[in-house]
């Protein structure tokens, strides 16, 4: 049985239908591929409160490996790290520290991400910014690790 995985794209235009969501299918695609079972990305709008529901809807339906697309910048609504944060019972900052470092590499701007990566209970939490490109150059980070996380927090032992 494959392991659970969910994608929330987190932006005020794409949850009011007046931009498409280009990054949420990109991972979505990716975890598919790495075969996860993963549904068609949940749109939402931006804002802390409404990242720490969405996140907590996700874990208490059993999702093992959450990625969040949106809200990782510093404008007046990004507010997906804040969210984030109060799921988060331990942080996994190599992976965050990672995404940001390839961000960077391709466009100076990609350090301005805020985006964390952590462990909720027995699940792996990414944030990726929204770019459709620091989707497609962070998803192989994620998925290099996933089911790796998701064995640990199983209690698996090293291989």
């Amino acid at each position: 049985m494959s392991v659970k995985a969910a994608v929330v794209t987190v932006s005020n235009r794409s949850a009011a239908g007046t931009r498409a969501d280009t990054g949420g299918p990109v991972a979505v695609e990716a975890l598919r591929a790495a075969g996860f079972a993963c549904d068609d990305a949940l749109i939402i709008p931006d804002g802390a409160e409404r990242v720490a529901e969405a996140l907590r809807g996700l874990l208490a339906a059993g999702v093992r490996v959450v990625v969040t697309t949106g809200g990782t910048g510093v404008g007046p609504f990004d507010r997906t790290p804040e969210g984030t944060a109060a799921v988060l019972d331990r942080d996994l900052p190599g992976i965050a520290e990672e995404l940001r470092r390839r961000s960077a590499a391709e466009k100076p701007a990609g350090m301005l991400s805020r985006g964390l990566a952590g462990v909720a209970g027995d699940a792996l939490i990414v944030n990726l910014p929204g770019s459709p490109k620091a989707v497609v150059s962070g998803m192989p980070v994620i998925v290099s690790v996933a089911q790796h996380v998701v064995d640990q927090l199983s209690g698996e032992d090293h291989p």
